[in-house]
């Protein structure tokens, strides 16, 4: 059977990864729809080699021109209304949400509603929305699927146990740039040293999320979430290899640990094969040349991010959403230079500490609290 497979976000790392894995199994995927922010160009090389029926195109001085790079045949879609009609396409079967920020909760939500599986690689999504997010899953009877390493880790993990029998999930970090330094040294960061990450090629956000170990925090809420374990059986600890992706205790002792290459085609073509496995296009890990792998506890006095996420996730409600944003905004300020590295922190904690929860929000709700923490952060950093 061949899979449809509508990709919003797909010009970005995530999307062009996820082309790359579906062009090596043209019996196996095609490509149904494709969507970016505003990168016509890049859209267009896409449109030509994987002939989609459908584009969408987010931002609306872009999307007047997209109809002109698109090829004959093709049906041009454009704002918010186009997202949501690509992720609910009826022939579409996985829709993958490689988007970025709050702009991919309603076209999630709207594809689980109307029955698609989901591929996400999208953080916001569930530290935003998750408690939604996982009843609509179950209530449509859709998988959703992780992109993101760690948690495609840990899917892999539980196939060994269930889910009453896990004692701990651990979540391995690289630990980031400043693994080795002290707290003075970290305080008097550059943007320039934030953004020089020892394993991973990724975008200056993520980069500067993985310095602050606010990356880790993230993906403790979404793993909180997609796993639906509590909050104390859920750990990091550092793994400068990046070897180990994650791992999941069982009651009886035993670890099973994932261990792959540091590609992100791996994570990516299981959650598009699944419940298959496919043959692998990255490189095979060879053990002896590894030689070592090793772990230490993270400390929260010098990465308060990872321990504000944990709290984010004991206030509940709209709490998790505040830490998003906030975040984003300080780590924006942050790469503008109006801000030092350790203010990020600081700054997220404040706009928790303003913010009352709201228990159960519905999506505006949610979409609202995003936008006015925006504001007021933007306000007073940009």
């Amino acid at each position: 059977m061949v899979k449809s497979i509508v990709i919003l976000g797909s010009t970005g790392s995530i999307g062009t990864q996820c082309l790359d894995v579906i062009s090596q199994w043209p019996e196996r995927f095609r490509v149904l729809g494709l969507s970016t922010n505003s990168n016509l160009e890049r859209l267009r090389e896409q449109a030509e080699k994987h002939t989609p029926e459908h584009v969408a195109v987010m931002d609306p001085a872009a999307a007047r021109s997209a109809p002109s790079l698109c090829a004959k045949g093709v049906k041009v879609h454009q704002g918010m209304a186009g997202l949501l009609s690509l992720a609910t396409l009826p022939a579409a079967d996985t829709i993958v949400v490689a988007t970025v920020g709050a702009v991919g909760l309603r076209p999630t939500l709207a594809a689980i509603q109307q029955g698609k599986n989901i591929a996400l690689a999208n953080k916001e999504v569930l530290v935003m929305a998750g408690e939604l997010m996982m009843r609509e899953v179950q209530r449509q009877g859709v998988n959703l699927l992780p992109i993101d390493s760690e948690h495609s880790a840990i899917m892999q993990c539980l196939v060994g146990g269930q889910k009453n029998e896990i004692r701990r999930i651990i979540i391995t970090a690289s630990g980031g740039p400043f693994r080795r330094k002290n707290l003075e040294a970290i305080g008097a960061t550059t943007v320039a040293e934030a953004l020089n990450h020892p394993t991973w090629n990724m975008g200056p956000k993520i980069t500067i999320d993985s310095a602050t170990l606010m990356n880790k925090g993230l993906e403790v809420i979404e793993c909180y979430h997609l796993f639906g374990v509590p909050l104390e059986q859920i750990e990091v600890v550092v793994h400068p290899q990046s070897i180990i992706h994650s791992m999941v205790e069982f009651v009886d002792g035993s670890i099973i640990a994932q261990l792959a290459s540091t590609d992100m085609r791996v994570p990516i073509q299981y959650a598009l094969s699944f419940p298959e496995r496919l043959a692998g296009q990255s490189e095979f890990l060879d053990l002896a040349k590894i030689a070592q792998l090793s772990f230490e506890a993270p400390d929260l006095e010098r990465f308060p991010c990872l321990g504000l996420a944990y709290e984010a996730v004991r206030r509940g409600g709209t709490a998790p959403a505040v830490l998003s944003m906030a975040n984003e905004v300080a780590v924006e300020a942050f790469l503008k230079e109006k801000i030092g590295f350790m203010d990020i922190p600081a700054e997220i904690e404040r706009a928790l500490d303003k913010h009352t929860p709201i228990q159960d929000p519905d999506l505006d709700t949610l979409l609202e609290v995003e936008t006015e923490t925006r504001r007021q952060l933007q306000q007073r950093l940009l």
